[in-house]
C-alpha cells in the first residue's frame, strides 16, 4: 500500500528557516514527478516547486531564491529548504508524486509564519 507522509513543518518567525520532508512508502518513486503545494486559508491550491525523476526542478516565482527542492530516490523522500520565509508563505504544505497512471498526496503539514 503506498503511503506518502509529510514532515518538518512548524511555527517560525519571519525570516527563519524549515525543512520539509515527504516520503514515500509502498515502492519505488524514482521514476515519479515530484512536487510540493501549498494552500493558504481562504485560497487555492498552488504548486511550488517541482522536481522531475533526473532531479530537474522548477519553483513558483514568490519562492525563487528562498525554496529550493531536492530528492533522495534512495529514500524514497523529496525535501523542501525554506529559507528568509514570510507571513505569506503560512499555509498547509502538501506533497504530491505522480505520473500518467497513478496520483499520490500526502495529509499535509501546517506551515506557520509569524512573529
Amino acid at each position: 500500500q503506498v503511503q506518502v507522509v509529510e514532515s518538518g513543518g512548524g511555527l517560525v518567525q519571519p525570516g527563519g528557516s524549515l525543512r520539509l520532508s515527504c516520503a514515500a512508502s509502498g515502492r519505488s518513486f524514482s521514476l515519479n514527478t515530484m512536487a510540493w503545494y501549498r494552500q493558504a486559508p481562504g485560497k487555492q491550491r498552488e504548486v511550488v516547486a517541482i522536481i522531475n525523476s533526473d532531479g530537474r526542478s522548477e519553483s513558483l516565482d514568490s519562492v525563487k531564491g528562498r525554496f529550493s527542492v531536492s530528492r533522495d530516490n534512495a529514500k524514497n523522500t523529496m525535501y523542501l529548504q525554506m529559507n528568509g520565509l514570510r507571513p505569506e508563505d503560512t499555509a498547509v504544505y502538501y506533497c504530491r508524486i505522480w505520473t500518467s497512471m497513478e496520483d499520490y498526496w500526502g495529509q499535509g503539514t501546517q506551515v506557520t509564519v509569524s512573529s
